[in-house]
């Protein structure tokens, strides 16, 4: 996860313009509604507001270490490991 937010981080704008930036947002979302539900539980999620491309890089990093601290095993570090993964393809960074 560190690496894809350096990765953001380097991009030129015209990638994150293009692809990276969406792919990051998106992301970051889906792990603070990962959290959310955790500490949270039967509460509608709040969505992660949109700062911007050049925020996107942190809004990873702010999501990532919040689900981090709520996971419970193995198997959801993993699947969290596997949306970091499939984002950054997504990215292209």
């Amino acid at each position: 996860m560190d690496h894809f937010a350096d990765r953001l981080r380097a991009a030129p704008q015209s990638r994150l313009q293009r692809s990276a930036a969406g792919a990051a947002l998106e992301l970051a979302r889906e792990l603070a509604r990962r959290a959310q539900a955790v500490e949270e539980p039967g509460t509608e999620p709040r969505e992660m507001p949109d700062a911007g491309m050049f925020a996107v890089a942190d809004q990873i990093v702010v999501a990532a270490h919040d689900l981090a601290l709520v996971l419970k095993d193995d198997e959801e570090v993993g699947e969290a490991v596997r949306l970091v993964e499939e984002a950054r393809g997504r990215a292209g960074v």
